[in-house]
């Protein structure tokens, strides 16, 4: 049985989560802990009763500890020089969201990937869900037909404080990418244009844009548009947003809470205005994990089985495009197409 030789990069609040993961495998063990604050380490090290060395940089953590995985659980702006030192020295590398703070970050990133033939794959927690499961199958399936039109709604209304309040961007660089990543995960389609109005709602107490509307052309011709508010409030949605998928012979409805259901035209040769439906509640049948521990469970499991993972960082770089696809519309005033080029490469053409 392989042993994993962790070494974890950055030892924030959220690494607690991947630590603990890590600490519930007997195939694996920690035995480094990475972060520029020293003070942030050492009270990773006591709070988990780690007897590991701490260090401020990546690359000598794995020469020194022989470590052969890399949780990367820094800030955006430090995943490229993480993953690409990482995967150089011949560590796999398994990584919060998102990807990189530019697509041209992530695009390096991923050449490096395949330059030194281990994996890097990202967290998308929002993917592991009984019910999101459960309506991806309902598209899938076929029963509501070809999918035409798919919409997402995002209002909520929280108040962080801190970095999220003064960011320029917040809703679009922080949180859309989990409703990105969902719309591409239930359709099971790729985006290839992208219109989008970026704005401040009145009473927001954000100083950056807060709210967006998206209109994404898909690769089978459907549509997806998505409206979203981090200023909204007073009748929130799910944090997993509202959706509907409006196909060729029904629709199907998931609120982000409950479960999943549709409605399909039942057949008839006699005319009405409105067809009669019979309404569907599927079985939830998937029983793994859900949220982070799902997600990486299925990293590992694609580690030990030699294979990509679900989200491996090829796949993810299309999700976080539409971000910055979005972005670049807005800032554009127009609508702007991707080109995917044989390296992996995502372009924005106007």
């Amino acid at each position: 049985m392989k042993k994993f030789r962790i070494a974890v990069a950055g030892c924030g609040s959220m690494a607690g989560t991947w630590v603990k993961y890590a600490l519930s495998r007997n195939d694996a063990e920690i035995v480094a802990l990475v972060d520029i604050k020293e003070e942030n380490a050492k009270k990773m090290a006591k709070d988990y009763r780690l007897a590991c060395n701490i260090y401020n940089e990546i690359g000598t953590a794995i020469k020194e500890t022989s470590a052969n995985l890399v949780f990367d659980v820094t800030v955006p702006e430090s995943h490229r020089n993480i993953v690409i030192t990482s995967l150089a020295l011949g560590c796999d590398v398994l990584g919060e969201k998102p990807m990189a703070a530019t697509v041209e970050e992530a695009v390096e990133m991923v050449k490096a990937a395949e330059v030194s033939g281990k994996m890097y794959a990202v967290m998308q927690n929002r993917r592991y869900n009984k019910k999101i499961r459960a309506f991806r199958d309902i598209v899938a399936s076929g029963v509501i037909g070809q999918p035409g039109f798919i919409c997402a709604d995002f209002f909520i209304g929280p108040h962080f404080g801190g970095f999220r309040e003064i960011m320029e961007s917040p809703l679009l660089l922080d949180m859309a990418i989990h409703t990105f990543d969902e719309a591409r995960f239930i359709t099971g389609q790729d985006p290839v244009s992208v219109y989008c109005h970026e704005f401040n709602p009145s009473g927001s107490w954000y100083k950056g844009n807060a709210a967006a509307i998206c209109i994404f052309e898909f690769t089978d011709g459907s549509v997806f548009c998505y409206r979203g508010s981090w200023c909204s409030e007073g009748v929130p949605t799910s944090w997993e947003a509202e959706w509907r998928v409006s196909g060729s012979k029904g629709t199907a409805i998931w609120d982000g809470n409950n479960a999943p259901y549709y409605e399909v035209v039942v057949p008839s040769e006699k005319y009405t205005f409105y067809n009669q439906l019979k309404h569907v509640e599927p079985e939830m049948t998937w029983d793994g994990k859900e949220g982070h521990e799902g997600c990486l469970d299925e990293m590992f499991s694609a580690l030990v089985e030699g294979r990509k993972a679900e989200t491996d960082c090829r796949d993810n770089i299309k999700s976080m495009a539409m971000v910055f696809g979005a972005l670049e519309s807005a800032r554009r005033g127009a609508k702007v197409f991707f080109n995917y080029e044989s390296e992996n490469k995502v372009l924005f053409i106007s």
